[in-house]
């Protein structure tokens, strides 16, 4: 309904952190087929097996789920992408570095994209 995201990357052992923010697009099938390829034959195996963020009855539930995927391949390298699994990327329009400091005088530093360029600005802490 508002395909608008923002997502932060904290690294607390170097007091660093970026922001991302921007439109959200769906990833195409083929970058989804591709991807899926590399994770290991379990995971995409139980991509089958779960409703994810579904409520389940309980945990049999999904350890029957599992077993029927596993049923559903066994004896098979290949496990195609289900049609429910794909992903989304934040398409960045704005991306803000911040670096800690003494005393609160961090460093901000702020990219913002502007007709296929970006502006840079330091931003107060």
């Amino acid at each position: 309904a508002r395909p608008w995201a923002a997502a932060t990357f904290w690294w607390d052992r170097t007091e660093r952190q970026v922001r991302v923010e921007g439109p959200v697009e769906m990833v195409p099938a083929g970058e989804a087929d591709a991807y899926f390829a590399t994770r290991p034959r379990g995971s995409r195996v139980s991509a089958w097996a779960s409703p994810q963020s579904r409520p389940l009855t309980d945990r049999a539930e999904l350890e029957r789920r599992a077993e029927e995927a596993e049923a559903r391949f066994a004896g098979r390298d290949e496990v195609p992408r289900p049609p429910h699994w794909g992903g989304f990327r934040i398409v960045p329009s704005r991306i803000e570095f911040w670096q800690g400091r003494d005393d609160r005088l961090h460093d901000r530093v702020r990219f913002e994209r502007e007709e296929g360029s970006w502006r840079v600005e330091r931003l107060a802490p």
